[in-house]
């Protein structure tokens, strides 16, 4: 299927029963003879059938690959570097780490890079001190980035005071523990986030500070991005603020990445003062009932299974897109195309949200079935 709301498009006729009519009547045609169903010319002319819509395929497949809607996998990669853009590697997830003495010493402690720390749990996982750090005379803790020593999205979320085992003994080093989640790690990035950042690339030509420009530069922070919205709280300031895979809100690390990125003298213009920021939630609660008619009692049980994953796809959707209002009849058509006859949403109501914000569905989801009704 197209993207960018594109219509869809056939370069080569693939359907069989089509063929199968030109062939014939172009033999028939031809040679002024008509075949019969027992015909043997017939029969050969319906045996090269699949050759043909074989080749119809490859041709309709190859045309799509030249479209940046189509394209897929290494094709795609040759699409997004004719306008600079390149498919973001894989990563590892990062992490701070606070490193604490036993007790205060007169003397500095040298933490060297690679010293490894880990949850505990027996998973495997081990993040290393990325570079060397001293813990000064008279004080007694200091903090580090950690990386985790397997790369992609197998390092994200880790809970502040997890990653609490060393794993390499450091002397007059008592306890270690994390002071931020664990992410940014992430795997090779996805056809569809790169294709979108293709399409937005010629943004990232501005040198007038665009906000298509900063908004298509923090998505290169990580493919876990999936939204970004750039403001001007007041003049010269520029606040960018990103939104990550399901809806959450992005941790102290993505935020720096952005911020890393967007304030490179090449990417931002001499006069912004660029900020990261991250999301506002507004929560709201969800107390629907609904009715099934009663021409589809006999499938009772399979429309409520899908009106229940109709509240689910709501659930995303709401938080799939920053500045996004928390929009009830969006609720109810979901709900109406699942099977239900009728739909009452007691909440929520609709509410505005402002562009650095991102609906939150709370834990209390109520989803009432009413029965059958004529």
């Amino acid at each position: 299927m197209a993207k960018f709301n594109l219509p869809d498009i056939t370069f080569a006729e693939k359907d069989t029963q089509i063929i199968e009519n030109e062939m014939i009547h172009g033999y028939e045609e031809a040679t002024g003879q008509s075949l019969a169903d027992g015909d043997p010319r017939k029969k050969l002319l319906q045996s090269e059938v699949p050759i043909i819509v074989g080749h119809r395929s490859l041709i309709d497949y190859s045309a799509k690959q030249n479209l940046l809607a189509y394209a897929a996998g290494d094709i795609l990669d040759h699409i997004g570097i004719l306008v600079g853009c390149t498919r973001l590697p894989t990563t590892a997830a990062t992490a701070t780490i606070r490193f604490t003495l036993s007790a205060v010493r007169s003397q500095s402690t040298i933490i060297e890079a690679g010293k490894r720390v880990t949850s505990g749990s027996g998973d495997n996982i081990f993040f290393a001190t990325v570079s060397e750090v001293v813990i000064q005379p008279g004080t007694l803790t200091i903090d580090s980035k950690v990386e985790c020593l397997t790369v992609g999205a197998v390092g994200n979320g880790y809970g502040i005071g997890d990653l609490k085992t060393l794993v390499d003994p450091i002397p007059y080093v008592a306890s270690v523990s994390n002071t931020t989640i664990s992410e940014g790690g992430i795997d090779i990035e996805a056809d569809d986030p790169f294709r979108d950042r293709i399409q937005q690339a010629p943004e990232s030509f501005s040198t007038a500070g665009s906000d298509g420009a900063y908004m298509y530069w923090a998505k290169t922070a990580s493919s876990t991005i999936i939204d970004v919205e750039v403001y001007s709280p007041s003049p010269g300031v520029v606040h960018i603020c990103p939104l990550v895979t399901g809806g959450q809100i992005p941790g102290q690390e993505i935020l720096d990445a952005v911020l890393a990125i967007c304030s490179d003298k090449k990417v931002r213009p001499l006069t912004d003062h660029t900020h990261a920021v991250a999301p506002e939630q507004v929560e709201y609660a969800i107390d629907v009932s609904y009715w099934i008619d009663k021409e589809d009692e006999n499938l009772a049980v399979s429309i409520r299974a899908k009106v229940d994953q109709s509240v689910n796809d709501y659930i995303a959707w709401q938080k799939s897109k920053l500045g996004r209002g928390i929009d009830p009849s969006q609720l109810i058509q979901l709900m109406k195309n699942a099977g239900a006859k009728r739909v009452v949403v007691t909440t929520p109501i609709y509410q505005a949200l402002n562009k650095n914000q991102v609906a939150k569905e709370q834990e209390n989801i109520t989803v009432n079935y009413g029965g059958i009704e004529e």
